[in-house]
């Protein structure tokens, strides 16, 4: 597979640790806004970098999310234990093409209309001012005033509403977050990992799912069941636990990001956080300039050309498993500017990023993430309006992935000492 980009840009071999994804962006879109890479296990791939491009990448109508359309991963040439199999093999609207697709999201879609969302903002402050409350007692309680932001309130916040949304208990919510971590967003897993947390993931969803069929509640999962016994062809188990798992992941683990990234981008930039405060930007300002400057998720996977495909300026063969580089087209010069790297929460145009994707496929749930992290973020420094990270940000722990891009602990004080 090439994307027959000039024979001086050898594929890249991504490191399945990841890290900050930044530099290697630009070094790569600075050979053109596709890029040949080879994943781990020797499998080679392209990353669409450029914002333009991949904006039409993420909307063309020869481009599938179904796996069928990828020879390597069905005709034994990928292996059946390779660990990045995961996201072509879960049966879901995020796998599905045409009616499949519109089938699949009509039945969740009503749940995450902007109406809907903003029925749930009384019960996300709710929980916000309680994490929060929890956020003071971890600090005041450390000898040095420091707690975790992601522990104590990153995680849970987001966690507990999906979770009260797909009508998850609260004693599988750790455990959850465990498996799709380790499923969906470490990379540098081995092939036996990831499939005992598929299975044990695939285990739990399906003794969750019986709950509700045994004791159906006002919530997602018991809808979903409704949907499929009302008419048997319309969502199959397999499509039940898969369109469960995706609202999970989707539904805290780029939210847990999104925050996280905030937070640490207002702290090193307090000037920015200097306008919001005074009501010279808005928080809504901040969630944006942070899903474009540093989006929870970095190269996501998988998109197939059903055609040989040209794009920026190179073709991408058909079959090609395409990651999605949702980091690098935030910082793409051509589009956002040549000071496209600096952190404003006045830019204009902040809004017209990709992290929420483009097309068929846009994300369901961005109402809900945007409201949550405004949320978040506004209660959070009103609350707190010294807090600070308690380390250098250079030093603080990143995401062994390049799929998510975070940090894995953000420890914090509350006010300055």
């Amino acid at each position: 597979m090439s994307s027959h980009i000039p024979a001086s840009a050898p594929a890249h071999v991504v490191d399945s640790v990841g890290g900050c994804p930044h530099a290697l962006n630009a070094e790569l879109r600075g050979r053109g806004p596709v890029a040949d890479i080879v994943l781990p296990g020797g499998v080679p791939a392209a990353v669409v970098l450029g914002h333009e491009e991949l904006k039409e990448f993420l909307s063309h109508p020869d481009v599938a999310k179904d796996a069928r359309h990828c020879p390597a991963l069905n005709d034994g040439t990928i292996p059946a234990d390779w660990p990045l199999r995961v996201f072509a093999n879960a049966q879901g609207m995020h796998t599905a093409d045409g009616a499949d697709h519109r089938r699949l999201r009509s039945l969740v879609g009503n749940a995450f209309t902007a109406r809907q969302v903003e029925r749930l903002r009384p019960r996300i402050e709710e929980l916000t001012t309680g994490l929060l409350d929890d956020l003071g007692r971890a600090a005041a309680e450390d000898p040095d005033g420091i707690a975790d932001l992601r522990t104590h309130f990153a995680l849970p916040l987001p966690m507990s509403v999906i979770c009260e949304l797909l009508g998850v208990d609260p004693e599988h919510r750790g455990r959850l977050h465990d498996l799709t971590y380790t499923v969906v967003i470490a990379t540098d897993t081995t092939p036996a990992e990831v499939m005992a947390a598929v299975r044990e993931l695939v285990e739990l969803l399906g003794t969750i799912a019986a709950a509700r069929r045994t004791a159906p509640g006002d919530d997602l999962t018991s809808a979903l069941i409704a949907a499929r016994e009302d008419d048997g062809d319309r969502l199959s188990e397999a499509e039940l636990i898969g369109t469960m798992r995706l609202m999970l992941v989707a539904g805290h683990e780029t939210n847990l990001n999104l925050i996280s990234n905030a937070v640490r981008a207002l702290c090193t930039h307090r000037d920015q956080l200097a306008l919001v405060l005074e009501g010279k930007a808005t928080w809504s300002d901040v969630v944006d300039e942070t899903l474009r400057w540093d989006g929870p998720v970095s190269w996501f996977p998988f998109r197939y050309p059903t055609r040989d495909l040209s794009l920026g300026g190179s073709v991408i063969p058909r079959g090609t498993p395409v990651l999605a580089g949702y980091t690098a087209a935030g910082r793409d010069e051509a589009f956002h500017g040549p000071d496209a790297d600096r952190f404003d929460v006045t830019r204009p145009g902040a809004a017209r990023h990709l992290s929420f994707g483009q097309g068929a496929h846009y994300c369901v749930g961005a109402p809900l993430a945007r409201l949550e992290a405004t949320i978040a973020l506004e209660r959070l420094f009103t609350r707190f309006p010294d807090l600070d990270l308690a380390v250098p940000e250079g030093e603080l722990p990143r995401q062994r992935s390049f799929i998510g891009n975070s940090v894995e602990a953000l420890p914090v004080r509350l006010v300055r000492s």
